[in-house]
């Protein structure tokens, strides 16, 4: 029994490192030397719970964030929802995702601009907003109804921003108003409210 919890213990460390630097410096800059450091063990035990990075990577990250992007999905295009009842989802979605994981921001911005390929590998890809049934109620209702010239991918980016930036920012925020992590919780908790109503503010003529 102490042998297992000791295993386990080594392995919640691996992961917990491997996940700060991946975050932190992305995957191709990160060294299983440097996760093994990181975790307060030797390369070799290292090695023997996890015997490549790309394993260690597509298990503390990669599949997080494909789960996370099959929730989104799901609720992109189901069909009986609407669009307001999907822009609620989102928000709730995105904010109770990045509270319980919120160096997420950082990681795809830094995948993003290094390793592209794998955040498509994981069903990240224009097709999943082009074709949902989100984005034809959107249209929908900005074009047919209210008869905005403007392109929906607008709204579609100030929800993002107005959902991921205050997590991407939190460090800078945090310093500038000397909020607590108590403080910044609470009001990332208030914007699960206030977005969708912002957002449909936005959209009116």
């Amino acid at each position: 029994m102490e042998k297992k919890a000791k295993d386990l213990s080594t392995e919640e460390r691996i992961k917990a490192a491997a996940r700060t630097l991946f975050t932190r410096k992305g995957y191709a800059a990160t060294r299983t030397r440097d996760i093994a450091k990181e975790a307060g063990i030797n390369l070799a035990l290292l090695n023997y719970y996890y015997r490549s990075k790309e394993k260690l990577f597509d298990l503390v990250i990669l599949e997080n964030f494909g789960q996370f992007v099959e929730g989104v999905r799901a609720i992109m295009n189901e069909q009986t929802t609407s669009l307001e009842e999907k822009i609620e989802g989102l928000v709730n979605l995105y904010i109770g995702k990045l509270l319980a994981n919120p160096d997420l921001p950082l990681f795809i911005l830094n995948e993003m601009r290094s390793n592209p390929k794998t955040l498509k590998s994981k069903g990240l890809t224009k097709d999943m907003l082009r074709n949902s049934h989100f984005m034809k109620q959107l249209t929908e209702e900005l074009i047919l109804r209210r008869k905005l010239s403007v392109n929906p991918i607008h709204f579609v980016m100030n929800t993002l921003a107005m959902t991921v930036f205050p997590f991407a920012a939190a460090p800078l925020l945090k310093e500038v108003s000397g909020m607590s992590e108590e403080v910044f919780v609470a009001l990332m908790e208030e914007r699960r409210k206030l977005i969708p109503v912002w957002i449909k503010k936005i959209m009116q003529p």
